[in-house]
């Protein structure tokens, strides 16, 4: 049972690299796009890593040690996303790579590792967990699955300039973003998720504008948006959202967007 877990491992490693057991020899977008692309962020807890996925191993003539943690990590670089040529197949931790959800493939990260990716260009994030190796190109440091890289615009580029940090959770539950200290423990996390969290982005009185800017917000942001008649006003709210981290990072985008004015809402569920 070791040697075929590591024969599976092996053969996810080499396969950003292998074009002999693929049906496609170029990489391309899918041939038709489904209705439910997970474009939600990963929910970073502790997870063991893969011990397996920390030996050394050589791709195309060069030679990778995978780091032993990935607490800490921060780099910038480029962005490149793979779809359909890969879809299906094994990742270099034994999962199946879907290139409708968000993962990502990195050289030498711990597998499985959670990361946040940001596209410097448009501020665009997304949360995705890291479950594969590659890509196996100079000068390129994270390849995004096809949801990921629609989320924050590089599908139409092929490539973009982002900052990678790792969401690193310890075994009591302690999340450090990047090279900033501790923060807040999942365990408070996990009881902020005992209420619903909403974005509130304006409140106005006519309902054809509230519900046309509602129309508005799930297309641009992938977020349900209701927009309720309270005390007179109708209240866009847009949610509810997984928990703070994901809240925190659609605030942003938003007030980066313009909705200067949005904020945070806690709702029993």
């Amino acid at each position: 049972m070791k040697h075929l877990f590591t024969l599976v491992l092996l053969l996810g490693i080499t396969s950003c690299a292998d074009t002999g057991r693929y049906s496609q020899r170029t990489d391309s977008k899918p041939t038709r796009l489904i209705d439910n692309v997970d474009f939600k962020d990963v929910t970073p807890k502790y997870e063991p890593y893969l011990h397996a996925s920390m030996r050394p191993y050589k791709v195309l003539g060069q030679h990778y040690v995978p780091l032993k943690t990935g607490k800490g990590y921060e780099k910038e670089g480029i962005a490149s996303w793979y779809g359909q040529k890969f879809h299906g197949h094994l990742t270099a931790n034994g999962e199946i790579y879907n290139m409708f959800t968000m993962t990502a493939a990195h050289k030498t990260l711990p597998l499985p590792s959670i990361v946040r990716v940001t596209n410097l260009s448009n501020g665009k994030q997304a949360v995705v967990r890291v479950n594969d190796r590659g890509p196996f190109h100079q000068n390129r440091i994270i390849d995004l699955s096809y949801a990921a890289a629609m989320k924050i615009g590089v599908l139409d580029t092929g490539t973009a300039h982002v900052k990678v940090e790792v969401l690193h959770v310890d075994e009591s539950g302690v999340l450090t973003v990047g090279k900033g200290q501790p923060s807040e423990s999942t365990t408070q996390l996990a009881k902020n998720e005992q209420q619903q969290i909403f974005i509130q982005v304006a409140a106005l009185q006519d309902q054809e504008r509230a519900e046309r800017l509602a129309t508005g917000l799930k297309s641009q942001y992938q977020v349900a948006v209701n927009a309720a008649n309270l005390d007179g006003l109708y209240r866009l709210r847009m949610g509810p959202l997984i928990n703070e981290i994901e809240a925190n990072q659609l605030l942003q985008k938003l007030k980066q967007d313009g909705f200067e004015n949005a904020f945070r809402v806690f709702t029993a569920p």
